[in-house]
């Protein structure tokens, strides 16, 4: 099992920047791979961005792809989010989740999430 620990997220204006961390204890963390998900206000959960195990590969959401930046260092068990030229529209809690062997797109196939990091950015 994997515990995992959202923080990083705040208040910004638009165009502003933030780091979000999603630290791991548990077990291997370097065999996980882990995606970000964010759900806002009345909206689905939506898919974010996702990294595998060894950080050598990374996917993202069109909204966010050129100003989002995920990446990972297992030897701190630790992935980061890098939140560049925020709009209002990103908005919204963001979920750190991970699963064994390759990332997917699917929140549903991840069994195991943060708590949460708040995001809101305003105009």
């Amino acid at each position: 099992q994997v515990q995992l620990e959202d923080s990083g997220g705040g208040s910004v204006q638009a165009g502003g920047s933030l780091r979000l961390s999603c630290a791991a204890s548990g077990r291997t963390f370097n065999n996980y791979a882990i995606g970000w998900f964010r759900q806002a206000p009345g909206k689905e959960r939506k898919f974010v961005a996702a990294i595998n195990w060894s950080g050598g590969r990374t996917y993202y959401a069109d909204s966010v792809k050129g100003r989002f930046t995920i990446s990972r260092d297992n030897s701190k068990n630790a992935v980061y989010l890098q939140l560049n030229s925020l709009e209002p529209e990103d908005t919204a809690i963001y979920y750190c989740a991970a699963r064994p062997d390759e990332y997917d797109l699917y929140g549903n196939n991840y069994p195991y999430w943060g708590q949460g990091t708040q995001v809101a950015v305003s105009s």
